[in-house]
């Protein structure tokens, strides 16, 4: 079944298809975490139609029946999602994610040759709500968005980023690198044809997260090798 998103007036039909190899990578577990390095191409949480309900979520339920949401990547996005296995441990990772006091890095392959080294974007989002879930920038009524980039490596027509948000706006990442001229290959949602042309995926990883246990409070850090 194909699902319509617009994008400025062009309608980009998909359907999901979910990869099956690896069903699913845990990387770590103990008595109150897991963590997973979620493949691009699958929801994070089960959708409202019968065909969305495969999911990270519904494939780690199967194996850990208390596992629970604690924050969620992006379909296309790829890399590090953590659960809780209990109450206890979602109420306080819950806070840490609410305070910002986790760090989360990106990395991502975008169109083009940034002009410096590093940088930062500070561009307010809100939801284009006549074309859910795309988001815009709008210094009036937008919520702050704030991401720092690093230049990793270049080529002659892409760059690989680092990116990290201190903010957690939906599709920030993607919006600001495509605010800054240089979209994330891949991307069909904000990337132009020769972008989106320019990679079989989303080039966008969430490569580290790091945390403070919810129970003993022990500084953890986690990562998942780039795939692109």
């Amino acid at each position: 079944m194909y699902f319509d998103h617009p994008i400025k007036g062009i309608f980009v039909a998909f359907v999901y298809n979910p990869p099956t190899t690896p069903w699913l990578n845990i990387i770590y577990q103990d008595n109150d975490i897991v963590v997973i390095d979620k493949p691009s191409g699958l929801l994070s949480v089960p959708g409202r139609e019968l065909h969305h309900r495969d999911s990270a979520t519904t494939r780690l339920m199967r194996v850990l029946p208390t596992a629970l949401v604690v924050h969620r990547l992006d379909m296309d996005t790829s890399g590090i999602m953590l659960f809780a296995l209990n109450k206890a441990a979602q109420s306080s990772l819950s806070k840490q994610f609410q305070a910002r006091t986790t760090s989360k890095t990106y990395l991502a392959r975008v169109k083009g040759v940034p002009s410096s080294e590093s940088g930062s974007v500070d561009l307010p989002l809100i939801c284009d709500w006549p074309n859910r879930p795309l988001q815009i920038v709008d210094h009036e009524v937008g919520k702050p968005s704030l991401t720092h980039w690093q230049l990793l490596e270049s080529g002659n027509d892409s760059s690989l980023v680092e990116l990290t948000p201190i903010t957690g706006r939906s599709h920030q990442l993607r919006v600001h690198m495509q605010q800054l001229g240089h979209p994330i290959l891949g991307d069909r949602f904000y990337g132009k044809p020769d972008a989106v042309r320019m990679a079989p995926r989303l080039n966008l990883h969430a490569f580290n997260l790091s945390i403070d246990h919810p129970i003993s409070g022990e500084p953890l850090s986690f990562e998942a090798p780039c795939p692109f």
